[in-house]
């Protein structure tokens, strides 16, 4: 089973380097399930895609699933720490595991198209390959689950243009960019999973805050699904976490 590379951006997101360093963010004794939704700005990022969640909760987003070896994975991590998130699905992954995308969407995560394969040069394709390619996407979809709703869109690469950006919300889909990066897909030469893990880890860690998307991966990503062992109790000591 093979699929195109994960999202992998050209330039380094703007969240990768905020302007000032600030401490990471401390637990709050007060239950963050139960605290007032804050309304935020929200930030745009290419094309208009979204950079934040517009409100004070952050949203954890997973591409290129589902993975039949790590997605069920995560999803018992997710239920065990009653966390939603959101899937960025692929469409030639979504009609090989159909069953993985029930799953899903049966434990309330939020659907987002990803494209039909992963297709880096999308934007630069007439508008009618787009629409198609996103249909696909959803077609496969909701021939797993005939009643999803697939709000969101997601450019591989993160590579939204007006075309994309344009034709998505045509299609009743906001696009969806990310504010914190770990850069889980790279893997350095002489980077042992353990290393790996620990870079996951801290850059989640340094630069999450109030209303950030952050971008993972959960196809053939083995240390990431391991960081989120870490990092799911952690960030839900602090943030409000969210489905999109």
């Amino acid at each position: 089973m093979t699929t195109p590379p994960p999202s992998a951006p050209t330039t380094t997101p703007p969240s990768s380097a905020p302007a000032t360093k600030t401490p990471p963010a401390k637990p709050t004794s007060k239950p963050i399930e139960k605290a007032i939704v804050q309304k935020r700005k929200i930030r745009t990022g290419p094309a208009g895609s979204h950079l934040t969640t517009g409100t004070d909760g952050v949203a954890l987003t997973f591409d290129d699933g589902p993975d039949p070896d790590y997605t069920p994975v995560l999803l018992r991590m997710l239920a065990k720490e009653k966390i939603k998130a959101t899937f960025c699905v692929v469409g030639t992954q979504a009609r090989r595991h159909p069953d993985l995308v029930r799953a899903i969407a049966k434990a309330g995560h939020t659907l987002c198209n990803h494209t039909w394969n992963h297709d880096l040069k999308l934007g630069k394709k007439p508008v009618a390959k787009i629409k198609s390619d996103l249909e696909r996407t959803n077609a496969a979809i909701r021939a797993a689950v005939p009643d999803a709703k697939i709000p969101y869109f997601r450019a591989p690469g993160g590579h939204f243009n007006q075309p994309v950006v344009v034709t998505a919300k045509k299609m009743g889909m906001t696009s969806i960019y990310w504010k914190v990066d770990p850069r889980d897909w790279e893997h350095p030469k002489g980077e042992s999973p353990g290393q790996h893990r620990k870079k996951i880890i801290k850059i989640v860690q340094r630069h999450t805050r109030p209303g950030s998307i952050v971008l993972s991966h959960d196809y053939a990503q083995p240390d990431t699904i391991a960081a989120y062992r870490t990092l799911l109790p952690w960030l839900r000591q602090r943030f409000r976490l969210v489905a999109l």
